[in-house]
Order: structure tokens, then sequence, then C-alpha cells
């Protein structure tokens, strides 16, 4: 482009063109699409111990590509006799009860003590408005994101935590056959999430504070039923002896409770996952109750317990999945919304109508 000031009224200035920018993009780069894994390369990667491998494996789990789902099963289906050598530790607790902290102290003094290798899987919520999640787990566990004998895998919730959590059992299948023998399950920490860990660990821990004002608000009975283990966070400085007066609560409360299938009693315990104190009394007790349920049967009763809870969790996803991709509903799932906002018709009626017309279709395909 000629500039104005090279005309001739300008005659005693005269400007360059300057020099060409440079292309962002290294013309030498050459881009090399990563090679697909076939499922018995996944299988044999992740059997070595392959964190990257199993990593790619556990993104092909989380997928919700049909493609993608169909090859994960496969390679769980191959796992799966590499399976089930774990000890496997359900976490959980309010928000700014120190977890990630905790799991961090915890993976550490057990990896230090016990040898072997932790796998921790955190299931981070996502964002209702944007769908996003922070992910930011690694961030809170600084010393065991540097361990060399560690794997830290954070999963969206994505709006479906049933989804989730069925995921996330799926990848507990990948770790043990990748040789990780302990495995950290933190839950986020809302209602449900509680049921779903429990249904896929052998010992759930709850994690409690003390000094936030009336403890005996945290003794729910629901969480408090499915705890095997109850440890009172931030047991340091000014606050230790707000947590033992809250520790005598939480045993006074486990009394009235009826005694659980397991036959033992959860044990409340004082810890500091700042200043990494009374994590030895912790990782004991859950050592010796894994020795306890094994010894009278409940550890195999428990397992094959979650595996039956599991088995009707699939049917049921599948049921919902198959249910809102069907065409036909998708066609008459606007009508119904309309039906409804416009007050013709009640929610369960509309609901009602469109069971029918999936049952109705699935009949006529049948004969």
């Amino acid at each position: 482009m000629e500039h104005p000031e090279n005309s001739a009224e300008y005659a005693g200035l005269q400007v360059n063109s300057g020099v060409e920018q440079p292309s962002i993009i290294n013309p030498y780069l050459k881009r090399r699409k990563r090679k697909e894994l076939s499922v018995d390369e996944m299988v044999e990667g992740i059997r070595k111990g392959d964190v990257t491998i199993l990593s790619q494996a556990v993104t092909l789990v989380e997928s919700v590509n049909p493609d993608h789902q169909q090859r994960a099963q496969e390679v769980i289906e191959k796992c799966l006799p590499y399976s089930g050598n774990s000890v496997r530790v359900g976490i959980s607790g309010v928000p700014g009860a120190g977890k990630s902290t905790s799991i961090d102290e915890f993976g550490i003094h057990v990896l230090k003590e016990k040898g072997g290798k932790l796998a921790v899987l955190a299931i981070d919520p996502s964002s209702e408005r944007s769908k996003g999640s922070i992910l930011g787990d690694k961030t809170r566990m600084e010393k065991l994101a540097q361990h060399p004998d560690s794997f830290i895998r954070p999963s969206p919730t994505a709006g479906s935590l049933g989804g989730v959590a069925r995921k996330t059992r799926e990848t507990i299948i990948l770790c043990e056959a990748a040789g990780f023998d302990k495995i950290f399950v933190e839950t986020v920490g809302v209602g449900q999430s509680e049921t779903a860990c429990h249904s896929m660990v052998d010992f759930f821990l709850l994690i409690q504070l003390a000094g936030t004002g009336d403890e005996l608000q945290g003794i729910k009975r629901g969480i408090m039923e499915i705890s095997d283990g109850i440890v009172i966070n931030k047991c340091d400085g000014e606050n230790v002896d707000k947590c033992h007066m809250a520790a005598t609560n939480f045993r006074n409360a486990l009394h009235f409770f009826p005694m659980p299938e397991s036959g033992w009693l959860p044990k409340v315990l004082c810890y500091s996952g700042f200043y990494g104190t009374g994590i030895k009394e912790i990782w004991d007790m859950i050592y010796e109750y894994i020795a306890f349920v094994k010894a009278n049967g409940y550890f195999d009763y428990r397992r094959n317990e979650q595996s039956k809870y599991w088995m009707y969790e699939s049917i049921n996803e599948h049921l919902r999945l198959n249910f809102y991709n069907n065409p036909l509903i998708q066609q008459r799932l606007k009508e119904a919304e309309h039906t409804v906002l416009a007050g013709q018709k009640t929610s369960f009626a509309a609901a009602q109508q469109l069971l029918d017309t999936y049952f109705d279709e699935l009949r006529e395909c049948c004969k």
C-alpha cells in the first residue's frame, strides 16, 4: 500500500514500506497426529503401568461418543480380571473441611509407610451456568502431584452425578489393572454423591470440623450411617479442645444408631491435615477395619453387593439414554413441553403419554 506521505506535496519526506512481519506459526513445524491405540495396545499399556495410556483410557471412559463408549467397554472387560486388588477409600466432608489437603497428607504417609501406588479420583462439581469445572484438585495436593507413584485424576460432574459416579467406578477398574493398590475417591460433598461414593469403596471416611457453631448440625443420620470412620480436621492450636469435645459428641451420637451390617462401630479421631499430625492413627483405623471385615466375610459380601448395585444403575442409565435419544420421543418432547406450559396437561399426564408412546414403539419393533 502506497503511503500518502510519498506524494509530491511532501517532497522532503519519504516513508519506507517497512519489513513484512513473519507468520507466528513455525513453517517448519510438522504436526503429527497422535496414533490412536487399539484396544489391545491400550490394555497392554495399562497393565505396564503407563500413566499416559491410563489417562487416555479414562478419557475414553468419560467420553459420551457412542463409538468411544464401545471401545471403553472393551478395554474395561479386558482389564477386569486384573482388578479388585486394592484398598478403596471414599473421602467426603463439607466444603472447606480440608479434604484435598488431607488426601495429600494421607497419600504421602501411606506411600512412605506401605509403599505401592496410589490413585486419587476426585469428582469436581460443574457450574450450573457455564457448565465448566475448575478441576484444580492437584493444586491442593502439591506433594502427591510430584510423587512418582501417585496418579491424580479429577472428573467434572457435568450436571450428571450418577453418570460420573459410574465412570469413576469403571476408572477404579482401570487403575487397579495398572497396579494401583490404594485408591481414594473424593466426593463433591453434596448429598447424593456420598451414597454413590459409598457404593464403590471399601472404607468410607467422613471429615468433619469443630468450632464452627453447633457441632450437632454435622450429625446427619444418612451420612453418619454409611460412614466407617469419622475424623475431625484442624485439631491444632486453640482448636484442640473444641475438636475433642466434638469427637465426644460424635461418639455419643453413634451409640444411638443401629449397629452396621459389618459389625464395626465407627471410630472418631482427631487430626491436623495442615501439620500432618494424627495421620498414622487414621491409617491404622482403616487397615484395622479392612482386616476386621475380611475376617468376618463382610468385605467380599460388600463388593458383591456393589457389583449388583452398579448393574442395576447401568440398566437405569441405559434406559434413560435410550428414551431421550429416541427420534420419536425427541419430536414429541417439545409438544409435551408446550402443553404443560400452556396448562393443557399436568406434568404427570404428559410424562405418562410420552412413556406410552415409547413403549408402543418398542412393541411394534418387537413384532
